[in-house]
């Protein structure tokens, strides 16, 4: 054991008491529990990293789930000599990297955390990139036992047994105490191992505040020639027995403490108890090893997209599927995740191709996105799909993934009433909405097989989250395979200097807007029609034309209005025409796709009719 944890440990513990009441805000006692289990982690010769080289590709990741306990993050990297004492008194402060919860602006953050449940998910993403590019390197997840009441933790328990990742290493700091009282299971801690195990886990309790037992159990399973086998075996997970507030008795296992820093007055008494503390000690972290791998050399090629005959009908979830294929000659560093629906989503296509790169996430979408989240950290361009309705289940593991400044390929196929007969539970009317509200994020929603093979591409080579929509139903092929399709982009299939209404659709709408076009013509009528492949970015200079040319402009969705494409069109054209929205405003039912688009008022004949009313 190194001699000098115990110092190292009340260094710690001076870093997250100082700072938290220099910020008059912050988790102490949160950060005290653990803090003995992470000093031995990190300086015990356990955690091996290149702290000058925060992004090295070898080095072990260490992800803090339970994000409140920033302060001992933080103070982790001061015992470490890589934060100064004056910089760790700016914790909580504007213009500071030592924000409240971790985030980005701190270069040992592996993923920004707070939003409890999250970090273990991500950790199954790294441990899977470690297994893939074949390298040594181990990830630990700290997590808190509040957070073990959530079901995405038990997600990713069950994934990382499947997938035997024994590179991925769990601690769960078991202080009791949660924000507003004992947690669920209290100091029972053998409950939680017997639930670990029954997941399939290896599994060690220790007494959280003693350096022999905690090394103990570091040495066996993680020391010296205990590598991550090719193969693999089982997840591991520390669970320490600790007390919140550990190192001051009058915060030691009190309620009310949770997140309260503690007054100045208070905050003399609690460094008298600590006693003396060697400022000047810094901890040694273990190097990584220097070691190589063929697959961190990302190859490209040429794409080749799949030649579409014009009499043929396909959809568009199947083309995603032969995109995914093509694009990868271009991405050598891509992965494919699907939530067990990859028959339906056609990420099947991409399994049967290149196995090695796709991954089954099963109906755990909120794992999925948190595995989608820790291989973008790590270099990689996860796609991940599943049923468009079903990533609202994981909008808190998307949101938070914007915070990671993340890389990730969002695609829900079998989105609108246009999916028939399964009925409302599978249709995604909220998903552009969802999806829109992402800081910088790009929303794409191809109409045929040709647009969504180039919009897969254009997907992988923007940095940055992008989700596509596809659709069930085969649809007609639109384009010629020579077009181009860029992210913020539009494509006017039909105008002419008469049109006096435009008309605005996506998806499946597109295909009933053509359909009204020709026969309006018929009758004399001129209408423009947009394909708005690209909601955001959104392409406000060919929208602003048409409001400019033509009286009136009418979207059409297979969505609600709200956050849809009317609203995205109308943030832009605002003022400028007349603008109306068709949309889904009844509660669908089991039907035929015709039907229900019939019965939404979002057809061909809806169309018409709301020309006609306007002219």
């Amino acid at each position: 054991m190194n001699n000098n944890l115990p110092e190292l440990a009340k260094l710690i513990r001076y870093y997250s008491l100082t700072s938290t009441t220099a910020a008059g805000s912050g988790h102490p006692t949160s950060s005290m529990s653990a803090t003995d289990v992470m000093a031995t982690l990190m300086f015990g010769g356990y955690f091996k990293a290149d702290l000058e080289n925060p992004e090295f590709f070898n080095n072990d990741r260490l992800i803090f789930s339970k994000g409140h306990a920033s302060p001992l993050f933080y103070s982790l990297y001061a015992a470490a000599g890589k934060i100064g004492k004056k910089e760790m008194m700016t914790l909580r402060k504007m213009g500071s990297r030592l924000e409240g919860h971790p985030t980005m602006l701190f270069p040992y953050t592996e993923v920004p955390t707070g939003s409890l449940g999250q970090g273990l998910s991500v950790g199954v993403g790294m441990a899977l990139n470690a297994r893939l590019d074949k390298l040594p390197y181990r990830t630990y997840v700290l997590l808190g036992d509040s957070e073990m009441a959530e079901g995405s933790v038990w997600e990713a328990m069950s994934s990382a047994a499947y997938y035997k990742l024994n590179n991925l290493v769990a601690i769960l700091d078991c202080n009791r105490l949660g924000q507003s009282r004992e947690t669920m299971l209290g100091r029972h801690t053998e409950i939680y191992e017997t639930r670990a195990k029954a997941f399939g886990w290896e599994v060690a309790v220790v007494d959280g505040h003693n350096f022999e037992e905690i090394t103990s159990a570091f040495e066996s399973m993680v020391g010296e020639g205990l590598k991550p086998s090719p193969t693999g075996d089982k997840p591991k997970m520390i669970i320490a027995k600790t007390l919140k507030g550990k190192g001051v008795s009058f915060l030691e296992d009190k309620p009310g403490k949770h997140g309260v820093a503690l007054k100045t007055e208070e905050l003399t008494k609690a460094l008298e108890e600590l006693g003396e503390v060697d400022k000047s000690l810094v901890g040694e972290v273990k190097s990584p090893e220097q070691t190589t791998s063929d697959k961190l050399q990302v190859t490209s090629g040429d794409i080749k997209f799949t030649d579409y005959p014009k009499d043929q009908k396909v959809a568009t979830r199947k083309a995603y599927g032969n995109g995914l294929v093509n694009v990868f000659a271009a991405h050598s560093n891509m992965v494919v995740l699907d939530g067990e629906t990859s028959n339906s989503t056609f990420a099947e296509t991409f399994a049967k191709a290149h196995p090695e790169n796709y991954f089954e996430m099963f109906i755990a979408e909120q794992n999925m996105a948190g595995v989608a989240s820790g291989f973008s950290r790590r270099g990689k361009i996860p796609f991940a799909s599943t049923f468009a309705a079903f990533w609202s289940r994981a909008f808190d593991q998307i949101r938070m993934s914007q915070y990671a400044h993340a890389n990730i390929k969002f695609v829900g196929s079998h989105a609108g009433v246009s999916i028939g007969e399964d009925g409302s539970s599978q249709m995604a009317l909220e998903d552009l909405a969802m999806f829109r509200t992402l800081l910088n994020g790009v929303v794409l929603y191809p109409s045929d097989a040709v647009s969504t093979e180039k919009l897969v591409a254009e997907a992988a080579a923007h940095q940055g989250n992008v989700y596509i929509r596809t659709t069930r139903k085969d649809t007609a092929i639109l384009y010629n395979q020579d077009e181009k399709f860029p992210i913020g982009g539009s494509k006017t299939l039909k105008s002419s200097d008469n049109d006096q209404v435009t008309v605005i659709g996506a998806g499946v709408t597109i295909h009933e807007a053509l359909a009204a076009y020709e026969e309006l013509k018929k009758e004399g009528i001129n209408i423009r029609i947009i394909d708005l492949y690209s909601i955001k970015p959104i392409d406000t200079s060919s929208l602003q034309k048409a409001a400019a040319e033509t009286k009136l402009i009418i979207t059409v969705e297979d969505h609600f209005p709200e956050g849809g494409i009317g609203e995205a069109v109308k943030s832009v054209i605002s003022g400028q025409c007349t603008a109306h929205s068709l949309a889904v405003t009844k509660e669908p039912h089991s039907a035929k796709p015709d039907e229900l688009l019939a019965y939404e008022e979002i057809n061909k004949d809806a169309i018409i009719k709301k020309v006609k009313e306007f002219i």
